[in-house]
């Protein structure tokens, strides 16, 4: 059994950064997990994942996109030594926005029972796995009704993965702040 490893923090806090460089001190045998949907919507989006894979592609990674299955890409993954997931933010909007018109039956119950189960099958692996996610429990409360369920239901997978995480870092302002157990 293999370790599992949550980065959270806030947006551009360095979560990213941070987590490629610690997979990097791990081992060359890698892969980037990609969650970004594969057909973004806007030049911005474009051209930050144009960035991303340029630098990822120059320090030697493998790049998988994957926005809803996360386990299967795990066990697709499995040859490597190191899976890094980024993000879980983004994995939960997916799950979110797949359900079209049906958004509001999409519960915390069922974001737990998914979270529960990526937890399940990364333990199956036997490298270490590296999720990103954002902190949402600071800010505001968002004023619709779909960021507020956006909001709770990330929230509650980054509980499921913090707890069942052998570590978590929270960044702040790019500095890694361990909460829970130790970075090998």
């Amino acid at each position: 059994m293999g370790r599992v490893h949550l980065i959270t923090g806030g947006c551009r806090s360095g979560k990213s950064s941070y987590a490629q460089n610690l997979a990097e001190s791990i081992s060359s045998s890698r892969i980037y997990i990609a969650t970004c949907p594969i057909m973004p919507t806007d030049k911005e989006m474009i051209a930050r994942i144009e960035k991303h894979k340029e630098i990822r592609g120059s320090t030697g990674w493998q790049t998988m996109e994957e926005t809803v299955h996360l386990s299967e890409a795990i066990m697709k993954a499995d040859e490597y030594e190191v899976i890094l997931i980024d993000c879980l933010s983004l994995w939960v909007s997916n799950l979110l926005l797949t359900r079209g018109d049906e958004w509001l039956s999409f519960t915390e119950e069922i974001m737990s029972d998914h979270s529960a189960d990526l937890l399940k099958d990364a333990a199956k692996y036997a490298g270490t796995l590296l999720f990103v996610t954002n902190e949402v429990g600071m800010g505001i409360v968002p004023s619709n009704d779909l960021a507020r369920r956006y909001r709770d239901l990330l929230g509650r997978c980054n509980q499921i993965i913090a707890a069942g995480a052998d570590s978590v870092t929270m960044m702040v302002s790019g500095i890694p702040m361990l909460l829970k157990g130790s970075v090998e």
